[in-house]
């Protein structure tokens, strides 16, 4: 496949890659509402049912690590192929599971298993695409960051209304099953035998990912991406209790912003895929950060100085939710471009830095909560200052393409 490829092949390469990313949404935010239930089920706090989701994202983080080597030394398939059989099983364990403990380690395998989906698409897309046109791909991909978190919860809503709490995990476990033929008769290895790593033991993986953080422009990508995305992670931890507990909003018409907030980045990454036919995908990316900045820092300004305005808060929000379309499709290429020999490890590490800036953004804005939107703000703010100030250190060669 490559980037004159008829439209039909790459449309389906990209809803089996989609299909693929969207385990770790749909698993995130699909038992979000059987939190309660599963609570009360096992007879504990609800921290303890949280701890469930905080050890996922440490899955995600650690499977990726692992997994992005083992794919540049086996290809790309067959660790997907493994990676998605324990994401089945270990739904069907969480759905079985007797005790929060059994509870939390099923989601920790789920988590190691689901990651594949991760790793392997970003990879597949570097294996076949020139930096120009992955960034169309993964603009298409943004669609599922963008429909996830909608459909998700309403899906887990759904279920845990008519069903007990188990059923959520039948239905990931059964979407996993669904996914294995989709992979086998609708991708194919994307990496030949000739460019994989063989006999690479833990020495030359670790002088892999060692190189990867050496590579300056590699670093300066994957992290201006990490950290604006960490923005939008405290939006998704900090905008429930801004709205519905400050602002007064039902949780309908909250799921109502979240929706809309949920379709400006949809059609921000379509309108980047659609820009990047004209201009790079480097200064599509200038402008984008450029334009989350200031609404951050207007975000944050409205939050000191009218702290009871809800539209003004509202429009800001909706800016950086909808520039993250433009920065990580753009952002994820230009990082993803740097890996000639180690797409698998640097697929790993893009992920590595983006779920663990996730965790930790998360923790710090329910820490802080202090009854305003000045902890979710600040968070923000301070995430696209930072991702800013690192995209600028990503000085290449003049023969890097601009």
């Amino acid at each position: 496949m490559n980037a004159s490829q008829s439209l039909g092949p790459r449309i389906r390469f990209v809803v089996i890659l989609g299909a693929l990313i969207a385990f770790a949404p749909l698993s995130i935010d699909m038992y979000l509402p059987a939190f309660p239930a599963i609570a009360d089920h096992f007879a504990v706090a609800p921290g303890a049912v949280q701890t469930t989701l905080a050890v996922f994202f440490i899955g995600l983080a650690v499977g990726q690590g692992i997994l992005g080597p083992i794919m540049d030394r086996l290809g790309r398939l067959r660790p997907l192929l493994f990676g998605i059989a324990v994401y089945v099983a270990a739904s069907l364990w969480a759905s079985f599971a007797t005790d929060i403990e059994s509870l939390t380690a099923a989601r920790l395998l789920q988590a190691l298993g689901g990651c594949a989906g991760i790793v392997a698409s970003r990879a597949m897309v570097r294996d076949l695409f020139d930096e120009r046109a992955s960034g169309q791909v993964y603009s298409m991909l943004m669609l599922v960051m963008g429909l996830a978190p909608i459909l998700a919860p309403m899906i887990g809503g759904f279920l845990i209304a008519r069903y007990e709490w188990p059923v959520i995990f039948w239905v990931l476990a059964a979407f996993g099953l669904a996914c294995i033929p989709a992979v086998l008769f609708g991708l194919g290895e994307t990496l030949p035998p000739g460019k994989r790593h063989r006999g690479r033991g833990l020495a030359e993986v670790g002088r892999a990912y060692l190189a990867l953080c050496m590579d300056r422009p590699f670093m300066a990508f994957a992290l201006a991406n990490a950290l604006v995305s960490s923005a939008m992670f405290a939006y998704i931890t900090g905008s429930p209790f801004v709205f519905i507990e400050l602002h007064g909003l039902a949780p309908e018409a909250y799921a109502m912003l979240f929706g809309v907030n949920a379709a400006g980045l949809i059609a921000a990454s379509q309108v980047n895929a659609f820009l990047l036919r004209r201009h790079s995908g480097r200064t599509i990316l200038k402008f984008a950060m450029t334009l989350h900045l200031v609404a951050a820092l207007a975000l944050l300004a409205v939050t000191l100085v009218l702290p009871g305005a809800f539209y003004p808060l509202a429009a800001c929000i909706f800016v950086v939710v909808a520039s993250y379309g433009f920065v990580g499709a753009n952002a994820t290429a230009a990082a993803m471009s740097r890996a000639e020999e180690n797409a698998g490890s640097a697929a790993a590490l893009t992920g590595i830095l983006q779920f663990a800036l996730a965790a930790t953004v998360g923790g710090i804005v329910g820490a802080f909560n202090d009854g305003t939107a000045l902890p979710m703000a600040i968070v923000i703010a301070l995430g696209s200052i930072m991702g800013t100030l690192v995209r600028l250190t990503a000085r290449e060669r003049a023969s890097a393409p601009a």
